[in-house]
């Protein structure tokens, strides 16, 4: 089995776990409106969960790469650090933006449902 493979089947296993709850439960006969409203709510905390978490991974992953690619560069050419260091941070506040906007994301996409539905 492929790395990817192995990847794919280990998102679906903790889809399966997180999402089990949600679907065995039961709507009463005269549940109507309310109920939809209300796994609509739950459907928006579970995508803001998933948004935010796989925002902050994604940020971390390419954080640590591109300190490891700015020290293998600071170590071939010591000359050239305070240009890489500049570049890396630089970098760095840039990937760290785009998590605080997915993170603004999931802030208005709960408070829209919550203001809406409960």
């Amino acid at each position: 089995m492929s790395k990817a493979m192995k990847s794919l089947f280990l998102l679906g296993a903790v889809l399966l776990l997180v999402g089990g709850p949600l679907l065995a439960q039961e709507t009463g006969a005269g549940a109507g409106l309310t109920e939809t409203k209300a796994s609509l709510f739950r459907l928006s905390i579970i995508v803001g969960g998933i948004v935010i978490t796989l925002a902050a991974a994604a940020g971390a992953f390419c954080q640590a790469k591109a300190i490891s690619s700015a020290c293998e560069g600071i170590s071939r050419n010591p000359g050239s650090a305070p240009h890489i260091r500049f570049i890396l941070i630089f970098g760095l506040v840039l990937i760290e933006t785009l998590v605080i906007y997915a993170l603004l994301i999931t802030i208005i996409i709960l408070m829209v449902q919550w203001g809406k539905y409960v």
